[in-house]
């Protein structure tokens, strides 16, 4: 692991030191940057694709700042580019590779170049909030409101996620939204605390109600869809909840026409949260269904609930949630990258199809 590390670190340091000399060294010219065959660039050479959409306010996703250590800033390039450097190999697989997609913050633009971005994130902004509220939902997860300052107002579809600027860095981290669409000149995250953790120790040990924060988006192809008329499993552990909440809560307000069953996963119960709220939920629309896990119960807990991972709860309830026998199912994922690995095959196994399982990694 340590080897692997330092190999990636001296391929960082190598790039930086290499991109320094090219950009001093070599004389540019004017190049076109040709996004979705309508919107052209003219800009000056020799920087990289994603230095230019930061100018031009477009924003991708982009964790680290232009590093090529998140490996989320991909876009699908369709002639200019040159070929795949060693910095996006170990971010880009094969199949991703055939089709043109690279990494924003290694493609220097030499030459007319053209690209292709999905039109959601040619929409997606940059906002200015004020953090309304701060609540503690358990020992190591917080909820937070941003109360949005400039633009006013914010549309997103249940589901994504915002990227928050780190104070003081060029870089952002990934939440989930956790309030439904129609609240939009406010939104709701839940962020835990990850030891080490750059923005969440900011955030739990610095941030104050009143502070200001810079975040862009909205991002993700994880959303509700609205047009489907499966049932719906949703699956989730941790800060999960968010995009699930923003998605029930949208749902419930449209009147619950739709079959869901939440699985929430937990270690322990102090690890549980908005257990009352979606009860109440579960009171007021006989289509919505919660169940909770704990994974790990303890003595004073008095659990009387599923116990186990919460991937085989699914598996214990699957065949009773499936309609008439048939997986008319679509899921909606999200939690540690374990558990969706898990949940993936247990719900293939039971027949549920792959472009109706739906989840982001970040």
């Amino acid at each position: 692991m340590i080897t692997i590390l330092v190999m990636n670190l001296i391929l960082v340091i190598i790039a930086v030191l290499l991109a320094i000399a090219d950009y001093y060294l070599v004389s540019y010219k004017e190049c076109n940057i040709v996004i979705n065959k309508e919107k052209v660039l003219r800009v000056k050479g020799g920087r990289f694709l994603l230095n230019y959409f930061v100018e031009n306010k477009i924003y991708i996703p982009s964790a680290c700042g232009g590093k090529a250590t998140c490996g989320h800033c991909k876009v699908k390039v369709l002639s200019g580019a040159g070929p795949i450097l060693p910095t996006e190999e170990v971010y880009i697989p094969m199949s991703e590779r055939l089709s043109g997609i690279r990494l924003a913050c290694q493609v220097k633009v030499k030459n007319d170049i053209e690209i292709y971005i999905p039109e959601h994130l040619l929409e997606a902004k940059e906002y200015l909030a004020v953090v309304e509220k701060i609540v503690s939902v358990t020992h190591d997860i917080k909820h937070i409101t941003l109360k949005l300052l400039e633009p006013p107002t914010i549309k997103f579809l249940p589901g994504q996620y915002i990227q928050i600027k780190v104070p003081g860095t060029e870089e952002f981290r990934a939440y989930s939204i956790a309030s439904p669409p129609s609240q939009n000149d406010k939104i709701e995250l839940l962020i835990r605390l990850v030891p080490g953790g750059l923005c969440s120790t900011y955030i739990h040990k610095v941030l104050e109600v009143g502070d200001k924060v810079f975040f862009t988006g909205p991002f993700g192809e994880f959303f509700l869809r609205e047009d489907s008329t499966k049932d719906i499993l949703c699956i989730g552990g941790g800060c999960g909840m968010a995009p699930i909440r923003s998605i029930i809560l949208h749902l419930a307000e449209k009147g619950m026409k739709r079959k869901v069953t939440f699985f929430f996963g937990a270690r322990a119960k102090r690890d549980l949260f908005f257990t009352e709220e979606l009860k109440e939920l579960e009171k007021k629309y006989p289509n919505f269904k919660f169940i909770p896990a704990l994974s790990e119960p303890l003595p004073q807990d008095k659990w009387d609930g599923d116990v186990g991972l919460i991937t085989q709860v699914v598996e214990k309830y699957i065949d009773q949630i499936k309609r008439d026998g048939t997986p008319l199912l679509e899921a909606y994922l999200c939690g540690p990258p374990p558990m969706i690995d898990a949940a993936i095959k247990v719900l293939s196994k039971h027949g549920v199809l792959q472009e109706d399982i739906l989840y982001d990694k970040f």
